[in-house]
């Protein structure tokens, strides 16, 4: 199935060739096919369509319980749908290809449905309310780390003994083993929740407990990550938020301070508790571990969140990318005979969109593409459940009528009346250019010179608004642009993959990973 949709997909790409079935098999032919639309018995768009449905038809649904030996899911934070559709295009010109015709490997799964991703207390949501939903079933309201939404944010004594438990910790409880991977830092709200309870998601270190908190006796999020009590730990942590992780007094070789106040190294603690541990920091150290001799791997590549993908390379001490974390986790957790659990999320989609810029929030996605792809190579569909979503979605937007192929981050070119593409830029009612994407809200909104009062758009003409640095314009200002509230998308191939088609509450993402691994029935078996 992986197979024949990337086959359709390069029957779009910018040379088309003749795509026709025979005998209910996909092939091409070498015809060069320039406007395939208008050729009759070879229209490109009626054959790749025809294909689809043979692929569908002979994709088998296996909805049968516990058939997955292995579950991985990924989380693209902030990944909507425009997100998802621009980076898909721009992944596609990066290659050299016109881009709409693209797919991002999550793309090529057979099964795909929505998500609504609203919290219990919020429309638009946060990814503290938005992950617990998705690793624990339970809706929640925002700010709220795997605790239900009786409990009001940041109380601790109320959050006590309402903990919710995650699907990490059943999978680490029934004797798989488990992993969690960031590009934020592994103590921020979305990797959190997988191993984590805490009333509020900024409680990160000791440091940010309030006295209430520390008078009830509750844990920082990063301790709880050391001190995980179920199974035999977890088994790989990789991402950033080092400095959560250190003592206040210590300086780290990167040169940042730890934040703890309460003296303890944990990564010493991770070293000492654990056989055939290890603690890493930079990408050497990274590419130094073995799988076969490493049980319990512990990756913090930075101080605060990893690097944005497209600044990985200037880190200090050097970053690995989303792809190699997830392949070497990979590597580590399939060493259990019981199989393995493993959430991977691509934290900094957004923070390129609160920024308000799209490209590096779209070479995070792409970099998200990338590690999905590492896993559909690495496992087998028919023992592993692998799911691709969002926690929500952001205010970007893609509009005008650009051509075909036009650079999805550049200014909108239209074609003419003939059809063919302009090579102007096409002007708005004040006679300015304008971009593809752009955002509601954010730090892009503009005023004319100096005059505040004076609000009017920023002029485009001599801007390259392709530059990494550029930040798409905003209607409404804000000091951070925000979530949106519509749904996002859900992708999924392997054992109960079909369950996640249609429009879904967010919590059945937990359901379905337990109803295919057979997780609390596991469990109580043990």
């Amino acid at each position: 199935m992986k197979q024949l949709t990337l086959t359709i997909a390069s029957c779009l790409a910018l040379t088309l060739t003749a795509c026709s079935d025979d005998n209910d098999n996909t092939k091409q032919t070498d015809t060069k096919v320039p406007h395939p639309e208008d050729i009759k018995g070879v229209n490109i768009w009626f054959d790749s369509g025809k294909a689809e449905i043979i692929a569908a038809k002979t994709t088998m649904s296996n909805n049968e319980k516990g058939a997955a030996k292995n579950v991985i899911l990924f989380v693209g934070d902030g990944m909507g749908i425009s997100t998802v559709t621009a980076a898909r295009i721009l992944q596609g010109q990066n290659q050299g290809k016109l881009g709409e015709e693209n797919l991002l490997s999550f793309e090529t799964m057979p099964f795909a449905g929505l998500s609504k991703t609203y919290n219990t207390d919020y429309q638009t949501p946060d990814s503290a309310g938005t992950m617990t939903a998705m690793i624990t079933g339970v809706k929640t309201r925002k700010g709220l780390v795997s605790i239900p939404s009786s409990v009001p944010r940041g109380n601790c004594a109320q959050s006590k003994d309402k903990h919710l438990t995650s699907a990490l910790v059943l999978a680490e409880q029934s004797g798989m083993a488990t992993g969690v991977i960031s590009t934020a830092r592994l103590t921020h709200a979305t990797p959190a929740a997988t191993y984590a309870n805490s009333a509020d998601r900024d409680w990160e270190n000791d440091a940010e407990l309030t006295e209430e908190a520390k008078t009830n006796g509750c844990k920082d999020i990063a301790s709880q990550l050391i001190d995980f009590p179920y199974g035999d730990g977890i088994e790989v942590a990789l991402g950033g938020g080092r400095r959560n992780f250190l003592p206040k007094t210590v300086t780290d070789q990167e040169g940042d301070q730890g934040k703890r106040e309460d003296g303890k190294d944990l990564t010493a603690k991770w070293l000492s508790q654990y056989e055939n541990a290890a603690y890493v920091w930079s990408k050497v150290g990274f590419d130094a571990i073995k799988p076969e001799t490493t049980d319990h791997l512990l990756g913090l590549f930075e101080d605060s969140h990893m690097a944005y993908e497209a600044d990985r390379a200037n880190d200090k001490g050097g970053e690995p990318s989303l792809a190699e974390m997830t392949d070497k986790a990979i590597d580590i957790l399939k060493k259990d005979k019981d199989g393995f659990f493993l959430v991977v999320e691509a934290g900094r989609i957004d923070h390129g969109h609160h920024a308000g810029n799209a490209a590096r929030a779209l070479h995070d996605t792409i970099a998200l593409s990338d590690a999905v792809k590492v896993a559909l190579e690495k496992t087998n569909e028919k023992d592993t459940l692998i799911i691709a979503t969002a926690d929500h979605s952001h205010v970007m937007t893609i509009g005008g009528y650009a051509t075909r192929g036009n650079p999805i981050l550049g200014l909108v070119k239209e074609n003419d009346k003939q059809g063919n593409p302009k090579t102007t830029a096409s002007l708005d009612n004040n006679g300015q250019p304008y971009t593809t994407l752009g955002y509601m809200n954010g730090k892009g909104y503009h005023v004319k010179g100096d005059d505040t009062r004076q609000i009017g758009r920023q002029d485009l003409t001599d801007i390259d608004v392709t530059h990494l640095d550029y930040h798409q314009e905003a209607l409404i200002p804000l000091k951070s642009e925000t979530h949106a509230s519509e749904d996002v998308g859900i992708y999924a191939s392997g054992p109960s993959a079909s369950l996640l088609t249609g429009t879904n509450e967010q919590n059945v993402i937990f359901h379905v990973m337990n109803h295919a691994a057979n997780l609390k029935e596991r469990v109580t078996a043990r």
